[in-house]
């Protein structure tokens, strides 16, 4: 039987015991490698070459969404499942747009992570039960449209600055001039037909996207 190779990313220790757990409670799925940040995920994978990333999103540093993108860019064939407690459309979207196969919420049940390891390992989609309403509903009628007109680096840049990041501290993360995260800033701003930074915060909450 082979082996699935597991890369487990998440900031919180006792999470990754809890899951660690469960996944080599199985004869087919191993953890070789642990990860508590967005940047240690990209060197671990580069590292180790899992079968599979079991991913967070809300992590300190450069988060999941940036991680995610990273790992695509240096192996395309990467294959990831997103485990998040965000339970919103603009997410699932999101992490479908940057190629992620699987995308199931931490309050699923122990024997769904075990089956969307599995399926996400063989190169099948796998969304949790409860997120697939969004995928029923109709494509072109999306209850978050505003935030579409963002690009992958735009949103990326307005999670960090609702989350309170400074434009410096954002581009030392993102390894980008603070110029350019500036411009991404105005850009975010009009967009979203925001003024300050404690507006997008106040968006980003009210739409599910952080935690108040």
């Amino acid at each position: 039987m082979t082996t699935i190779r597991v890369l487990l990313v998440d900031d919180h220790e006792v999470v990754r015991a809890g899951y660690r757990r469960l996944l080599e409670n199985t004869t087919d799925i191993k953890v070789i490698a642990e990860a508590k940040s967005g940047e240690e995920a990209y060197v671990y994978y580069a590292k180790h070459q899992p079968d599979i990333v079991v991913m967070d999103l809300s992590m300190p540093g450069i988060g999941g969404l940036e991680a995610i993108r990273k790992i695509k860019i240096y192996d395309k064939k990467a294959q990831i499942l997103v485990f998040s407690v965000h339970e919103s459309d603009i997410f699932l979207e999101r992490c479908l747009h940057e190629g992620v196969l699987g995308y199931i919420t931490k309050r699923s049940a122990a024997k769904t992570m075990i089956e969307a390891v599995r399926q996400v390992a063989m190169g099948e989609v796998f969304i949790g039960q409860e997120l697939q309403v969004y995928l029923t509903k109709d494509r072109g009628k999306k209850d978050n449209p505003i935030f579409a007109m963002l690009s992958t680096r735009e949103f990326e840049i307005f999670l960090l600055l609702a989350e309170g990041k400074t434009v410096n501290e954002i581009a030392e993360l993102l390894k980008l001039s603070p110029k350019t995260v500036g411009h991404h800033y105005t850009s975010v701003k009009s967009k979203l037909m925001a003024s300050t930074t404690a507006e997008l915060t106040r968006l980003a909450i009210r739409e599910g996207l952080l935690q108040p």
